[in-house]
């Protein structure tokens, strides 16, 4: 999994009716864009997270020149 700051970190729900959870990576704390990531969640709230299997990665889009 990689990942670099701006990318949104999606933690899907594990029952029927939970919620995902989405967050904007503000820094990545491994190399090469390896995990842990640090996270600001929807609520505000900050965390230093090592994704597991139920996580994926949106990459944001990249404009032209950047």
């Amino acid at each position: 999994m990689r990942a670099t700051t701006g990318d949104q970190l999606v933690q899907h729900g594990r029952v029927v009716g939970q919620i995902d959870k989405v967050g904007e990576i503000v820094e990545v704390l491994g190399e090469g864009g390896q995990p842990p990531y640090r996270v600001r969640f929807e609520d505000g709230h900050e965390g230093v997270c090592s994704p597991g299997p139920d996580t994926e990665i949106r990459h944001r889009e990249m404009t032209p020149g950047h």
